[in-house]
């Protein structure tokens, strides 16, 4: 019998993706030496973070949150309205999923993630009777599997820097936007070494826009002054 760690199958991940290097390296990835923070290849220059597990619930719901990421903040800088139809993408606890709920009463929230461990967090939560507008989604790393033109809104907090595949993600989640639908792009300043975050954690704007760029996507703002830590970028599918 043989025990499977986590850093055998990171090293086997890492050879497949050596045999298909050509292939790999158009698509904008190329590989990289395996770390603790790292899966072992990097997306247009940029390297691919591990993604949390269930063991970080906790620290998603920690109390000091707010207070540190200023998340009451961001909600008013997403244009929600009551009918928005909202994609919460990499959602984990729900943390901003319920939050986003009563604001869309005649909307819905997409509550995705891939860990369905994190989604029966937010079934146990909706059997107390908060998010009865909120729909969880097991999704898969290559893929969100959402609706086909069916949300306005795709929010991606702290999580889209750790998507093994951001460009099939990306890809997915432009074709579940409606036309002129928006991404909000929120992740830790690259550029500020103030923030007390591990560099393969951040993001800089500069990186951002050229990963949207490639998708299709319009930049539309970037607010780097409002959260404590965080850029909120958004972007934008034609019309």
């Amino acid at each position: 019998m043989y025990l499977v760690t986590r850093t055998t199958l990171k090293a086997l991940f890492a050879a497949v993706m050596l045999c298909a290097l050509p292939a790999f390296a158009q698509n904008g990835y190329t590989n990289k030496g395996i770390t603790l923070e790292g899966i072992g290849k990097a997306y247009m220059g940029r390297d691919i973070a591990a993604v949390m597990g269930i063991a970080g619930a906790e620290w998603l719901e920690r109390g000091e949150r707010a207070k540190e990421e200023g998340t009451d903040k961001l909600l008013p800088l997403l244009g929600l309205q009551p009918n928005t139809v909202v994609a919460d993408v990499g959602a984990g606890t729900g943390y901003f999923s319920f939050r986003i709920s009563p604001l869309v009463p005649q909307g819905r929230v997409y509550a995705e993630d891939i860990q369905q461990e994190m989604l029966d967090l937010i079934t146990a939560r909706k059997t107390k009777g908060a998010g009865k507008n909120i729909v969880t989604v097991l999704g898969g790393v290559a893929d969100p599997l959402l609706p086909a033109n069916g949300v306005d809104l795709i929010l991606l907090v702290d999580v889209y820097h750790e998507f093994s595949y951001p460009r099939e993600m990306g890809q997915a989640m432009v074709r579940a936007l409606k036309p002129g639908g928006r991404i909000a792009l929120v992740e830790y300043r690259g550029e500020d070494a103030s923030v007390p975050v591990k560099e393969l954690h951040k993001m800089t704007e500069a990186q951002a826009k050229k990963e949207m760029a490639a998708l299709g996507l319009q930049w539309v703002s970037t607010d780097s002054t409002t959260l404590p830590w965080q850029h909120v970028m958004i972007f934008a599918k034609a019309k």
